[in-house]
């Protein structure tokens, strides 16, 4: 299938906290989510009308033809997810964070690319546990047509997106209206042996290509870290969630569980790469 260009809905999801999910419970999480995604998931994206593009191991990118059938779906994945995981212990608990976005892309057989997808991403990684967070477009296609309200976030500023994106947190009216309003997200409990999440490095040499070697200097030195068995040490996809946010790294410690966070930066000098300290 060649190359084609067109203007699609797009949904990227993940799970919160899933390393250490699957820190504390590899092979039911595994289960578990393998039968939200079989049994939730993917019926209720054929059933408005989307496909899944891809999974991404704790998560999956779709698009959908209707950014109306996108931002339905996903309100209507969250509330089937509290429903299904209503007994499982608090601090288990699988929950997803959706991102959505209206955008042309680059389309092949198995994968979309550009700002669109990128942006969906972002979106996602902003959203709350169990939240929805859309950008400007979507939410102007959508206000009239569905029962739902949207919390204005302002303007947020992605790395490598040109401009800021006006980013809304979809709330939905049949559940707010009967529920009171959320507690703040309590602190997630630390292991019992160290713990560590390696955030994605800043390219402070203003050369693109250097970005590569950012990302994967911090793939190796989370590799390393993974081998000493003592140590807890959280996953790329989770951390990488981070990448081009401006974070508070003690709050970045509380919504991952780990006691020390790693950040750096990366800067060019002549034809190699230095690591200033951080």
């Amino acid at each position: 299938m060649p190359s084609v260009r067109r203007l699609t809905a797009i949904l990227a999801a993940d799970v919160a906290g899933y390393s250490r999910l699957m820190g504390a419970d590899e092979e039911g999480t595994h289960d578990r989510l393998k039968a939200h995604l079989g049994e939730l998931v993917n019926p209720k994206i054929n059933e408005h009308r989307g496909r899944i593009v891809k999974n991404t191991g704790d998560g999956f990118l779709a698009e959908f033809s209707s950014v109306v059938d996108a931002v339905r779906c996903a309100v209507q994945i969250q509330r089937a997810m509290v429903d299904r995981e209503a007994e499982v212990p608090k601090e288990q608990r699988i929950r997803l964070r959706i991102g959505i976005n209206l955008g042309d892309v680059i389309a092949e057989e198995h994968d979309i690319f550009g700002d669109g997808v990128n942006i969906a991403a972002r979106l996602e990684a902003l959203a709350e546990p169990g939240g929805v967070c859309v950008s400007r477009m979507v939410r102007d296609n959508v206000r009239d047509k569905l029962d739902y309200t949207f919390q204005d976030l302002g303007e947020q500023e992605f790395k490598n997106i040109a401009r800021p994106v006006r980013v809304y947190r979809v709330q939905d009216r049949t559940i707010s209206a009967a529920a009171p309003a959320p507690a703040s997200p309590q602190p997630l409990p630390l292991p019992d042996k160290p713990s560590i999440a390696v955030l994605p490095f800043q390219n402070l040499s203003g050369d693109p290509e250097q970005e590569y070697f950012a990302d994967g200097m911090v793939e190796e030195i989370i590799t390393a870290l993974s081998r000493i068995r003592w140590l807890f040490v959280i996953a790329r996809a989770s951390t990488f969630t981070y990448k081009g946010r401006s974070v508070d790294v003690k709050q970045v410690g509380r919504e991952l569980g780990v006691r020390y966070v790693l950040e750096g930066s990366v800067r060019k000098a002549g034809d190699g790469c230095a690591l200033p300290p951080s």
